[in-house]
């Protein structure tokens, strides 16, 4: 792992540093780039546009590791009252929720609880719930939640982090359920016994684990969600898919609002589905530092803006 996503990740997990440094103004008018503002309005709003270019989209709330009852259901709550709003607005718009804001660490049972009265609702509206997944220690539960929701819900999709060295096995694991998987790289600081520490690793196991998917999209119907920005591996995941015989409608590009939004643009133009993840919401440097660790040299891109803007 490169020196600088390393401080990256260190600096997005600090307690001291995520309360003070979003106080900065420069810190938000960085942040507002990948994120159109904190509250769902604003989610909205930007949703909207892009719909109106053929680009549907995906909301998460950002937070995580809710430590209190009621703080959980007050999550569970939000996201209630947030499928009716985007129903309201006939926004084609799925939501994504991390199981630490609806109680993981305080028991299964009660995220369990809380998931399943949004995957009600969601399946009401007629959308889709996705569960992100959290560093490694959150996989087998997060993995075994999935599975209590899908044994009587099939609007539930799972992400999967291809830098870790289990999410092989994970997905032949989930293959008999005709998952709906977004396949990311992952973003959180892992041990090199657990998560792939160099990015030519990660980058391999990404497309090793896109060609599973893939090859099981006709057999096992299972829904994927090809969720990274890096071009070289979207150009051999189209090449991959032409060659199975998939058309460009069998798959999704999961793409992140505000990154390289002219090549979403020209997915949407070619005919591929195409959702972007817009985040909302006060917590969002955890988030963004772990954006900006994905590709370090954002952090050179951020800091020309800040320039500018000043």
């Amino acid at each position: 792992m490169g020196a600088a996503r390393k401080a990256l990740l260190w600096i997005s997990e600090n307690r001291r540093i995520r309360q003070s440094l979003p106080k900065y103004q420069f810190v938000r008018r960085a942040v507002s780039r990948f994120m159109p503002g904190e509250v769902l309005d604003d989610a909205m709003e930007a949703a909207g546009r892009l719909q109106n270019n053929s680009i549907n989209t995906i909301f998460t709330h950002l937070g995580e590791n809710v430590t209190d009852l009621s703080e959980a259901k007050q999550v569970a709550d939000h996201y209630l009252g947030s499928l009716k709003k985007i129903r309201s607005k006939g926004l084609d718009t799925h939501i994504s929720v991390k199981l630490t804001q609806l109680g993981l660490d305080l028991g299964e049972d009660v995220c369990l609880t809380n998931f399943l009265s949004i995957v009600e609702q969601a399946k009401q509206h007629q959308t889709i719930v996705w569960i992100d997944m959290e560093q490694s220690q959150y996989v087998d539960r997060t993995v075994h939640i999935f599975r209590e929701a899908r044994k009587k819900y099939s609007n539930v999709g799972l992400c999967l982090q291809a830098y870790l060295r289990r999410c092989e096995d994970d997905i032949k694991a989930l293959l008999p359920l005709s998952p709906k998987i977004r396949l990311v790289k992952g973003a959180y600081l892992e041990s090199p016994a657990v998560a792939f520490p160099r990015k030519a690793d990660v980058n391999e196991n990404y497309f090793k684990l896109s060609k599973i998917l893939l090859s099981n999209i006709k057999e096992n119907k299972v829904g994927f969600g090809v969720a990274t920005h890096d071009r070289l591996l979207i150009g051999m995941i189209r090449k991959e898919a032409e060659n199975l015989g998939l058309g460009k409608k069998d798959y999704e590009f999961q793409l992140l609002y505000g990154v390289q939004a002219e090549e979403q643009l020209r997915l949407a133009k070619e005919g591929y589905n195409v959702r972007t993840l817009i985040s909302y919401g006060t917590f969002w440097f955890p988030w963004y530092v772990r954006r900006l660790a994905e590709r370090p040299a954002n952090v050179w891109f951020v800091v020309k803006n800040m320039m500018r803007i000043g």
